[in-house]
């Protein structure tokens, strides 16, 4: 079982020589070739990772910082050029951040996983498939999850300090994005960036598809079982069992039985 609760205090503090001795290791082994090489990472990483389950298959050229908060179950393969990281703003200090990987994940070559805020997490649920290039970025407070069977198309962005959730089942088409926050830029006497953002968050819920280059913005609940049109923006809430298409994306039937 993986522990879902983020731990408020660590057991011992970060420190500058911890990350160096993860840096160092993880180089060592990180481009030896196929066969001894994948033994060699497991048996290396289990000494760093938070957890690591068996039968792992890590590529060579796979970039891992801060291992220590990282969890891998069983059967996950983890391609060539993927980084991963759980780091906080400050590398050497504590950022109470974690990444999660359940039984049987697939992270294809070029994925980037990133807690690159503090107090953030990312959770991949059993079965998730992450194809080439895919981003996923959890900023300060963000909390991404990805449920069982989801499968996330190549190039596609997940990020955002405003928590990420898709269900199970899904699939989601390449070049889309999925942000968890949005400018405020109601006055025109500040520059936008000094206005802050808005972190409502992005729900997808179970057994939804959504095509190529589709958008999602924040604060948007996709109900089950709806298909969203390639290359549509959606600003607001679809029904469940709905077809929606456009900019911004407007339901257009139901899906029934």
């Amino acid at each position: 079982m993986f522990n879902l609760a983020m731990k408020k205090e660590r057991a011992q503090p970060d420190s500058l020589w911890l990350y160096r001795k993860e840096s160092i290791l993880t180089s060592l082994v990180e481009w030896i070739p196929r066969a001894p090489g994948i033994v060699l990472r497991n048996w290396i990483y289990s000494s760093l990772f938070a957890k690591i389950g068996s039968s792992v298959r890590i590529d060579s050229g796979v970039e891992f910082i801060q291992p220590r908060y990282i969890e891998i179950g069983n059967n996950v393969k983890i391609h060539r050029g993927v980084q991963i990281s759980s780091s906080a703003k400050n590398k050497t200090k504590v950022g109470n951040n974690s990444v999660c990987f359940e039984d049987q994940v697939i992270i294809s070559s070029g994925v980037q996983i990133n807690t690159s805020g503090n107090n953030s997490r990312i959770y991949l649920r059993k079965k998730v498939n992450l194809d080439h290039g895919v981003d996923i970025r959890a900023l300060d407070q963000g909390n991404i999850e990805i449920g069982e069977f989801t499968y996330i198309g190549p190039y596609t962005c997940l990020a955002g300090p405003g928590p990420i959730k898709i269900g199970k089942s899904c699939l989601i088409g390449s070049h889309s994005g999925i942000y968890g926050n949005n400018h405020n830029f109601t006055d025109p006497n500040r520059k936008i960036v000094e206005q802050g953002i808005t972190c409502k968050g992005i729900v997808i819920e179970d057994d939804c598809w959504l095509g190529t280059n589709v958008k999602v913005l924040d604060g948007v609940t996709i109900g089950q079982g709806s298909v969203i049109g390639a290359g549509a923006v959606v600003n607001k809430d679809i029904p469940p069992y709905s077809v929606a298409v456009g900019v911004p994306a407007k339901v257009i039937s139901k899906r029934t039985g």
